[in-house]
């Protein structure tokens, strides 16, 4: 597994906030991989779907938890 790829088991381990900070985290990583497209500088095109399937990696464990504090 690359270092760009996040474990979904790593992610139950982790609290909210950190849950959170992660969200933030890629997502600024996801503007940076956009600039540096812009800029012609990006090498790996394939890190955009990388990250953005992390993001919604890191949502998906959010949600089963909002989800299962409802119940």
């Amino acid at each position: 597994m690359s270092k760009t790829e996040i474990n979904t088991g790593l992610l139950s381990g982790l609290s909210v906030e950190k849950l959170r900070e992660k969200i933030v985290s890629l997502k600024k990583e996801l503007f940076n991989l956009r600039f540096q497209k812009t800029l012609g500088e990006l090498t790996d095109t394939s890190a955009f779907s990388k990250v953005r399937k992390n993001i919604a990696r890191v949502k998906t464990e959010l949600m089963k938890r909002k989800s299962g504090e409802s119940k």
